[in-house]
């Protein structure tokens, strides 16, 4: 009888290193005593840009697009590195299943949109606004009860194609080296893709790239959203209304499937940007939005393990 040998598991094993990825993620998410003792992946690559900021940035574009052509390239580099060395060695496939669940931001996401229900539950709107900081771009100190929930419910979505659906996609097309080129394409958008006087012109390319690397998640991740919560009215409607060409296709999903109406009119570093509406529900969302959301976006990461399992099996 014939049976694989090394080399032709770990060739054949992509969906089940991002299985126990997903799982792993799940299960320890990003441990603090681990990461309080070595810096973590991401971490590194924004230390890694924020001194190429300091150094190149003249305001040139083609500077701006050299820099990030070098973050990316030495990603992929790494990346095809770590994932050689560890498959020479038995084994190898579940170390790089433990690299890649550091990748993923499912657990993450999951827990920082929980605690801004909590703190919106008891009440405290400051420990909602306070919550809130940690995954919405905008001014939370702006917003409402109801403008913090949508924020949350926002975040939910559009980070559940870039921090889950993404990363997976990249590694499903170009292994660990094009999971780890997508996250220094994210760092790199959100810490230099702004049209602020600083990156107007050395972070344009960044931003584009970004959009270009999230464009295939992004309606993946709408259209899973849609089939395990509803909102395919929303989402086809609405999904282009956005001034991101990506981020409308999961929110407008999501406000489908809640029955709410998210986006809209938001503050951004003090300045005011007439957003449109996604969605014709209400507006008023409340922490229990945020919850279904949530039950939403673990019905989709189970989605994506049943996925990752048939894969495998196949």
């Amino acid at each position: 009888m014939w049976a694989p040998g090394l080399s032709e598991f770990s060739h054949a094993a992509p969906p089940l290193v991002l299985l126990l990825a997903l799982a792993l993620d799940w299960l320890i998410g990003d441990p603090a005593p681990v990461y309080c003792r070595i810096p973590h992946p991401v971490v590194m690559i924004g230390h890694l840009i924020t001194a190429l900021d300091m150094r190149f940035n003249r305001g040139s574009a083609w500077v701006g697009a050299g820099m990030a052509v070098f973050v990316v390239a030495l990603c992929a580099g790494i990346g095809w590195a770590l994932a050689w060395g560890m498959r020479t060695f038995p084994g190898g496939w579940a170390v790089e299943a433990l690299v890649a669940s550091a990748l993923l931001g499912y657990r993450g996401l999951h827990d920082a949109a929980r605690a801004v229900a909590l703190g919106l539950e008891e009440d405290n709107l400051e420990a909602g606004r306070a919550a809130a900081t940690h995954i919405v771009g905008r001014d939370p100190d702006s917003l409402d009860e109801a403008g913090v929930a949508r924020a949350a419910i926002e975040s939910v979505a559009e980070n559940l194609s870039d921090g889950v659906v993404a990363p997976l996609f990249w590694y499903v097309l170009l292994g660990l080296p094009g999971m780890l080129a997508y996250k220094a394409v994210n760092t790199l958008d959100s810490m230099i893709g702004h049209r602020t006087p600083r990156h107007k012109a050395f972070g344009r390319f960044a931003a584009r790239l970004d959009d270009a690397a999230n464009w295939p998640a992004a309606r993946i991740t709408g259209i899973v959203l849609c089939l395990v919560g509803g909102g395919w009215r929303v989402m086809w409607r609405d999904a282009r209304k956005t001034i991101s060409p990506n981020a409308g296709w999961p929110e407008a999903a999501m406000a489908g499937a809640l029955g709410v109406a998210l986006a809209g009119p938001r503050t951004y570093a003090g300045k005011g940007v007439d957003a449109p509406w996604l969605g014709d529900g209400r507006r008023e969302a409340t922490p229990a939005d945020i919850y279904g959301a949530l039950r939403i976006y673990r019905l989709v990461g189970f989605a994506l393990a049943i996925l990752l399992g048939l894969l495998a099996l196949l």
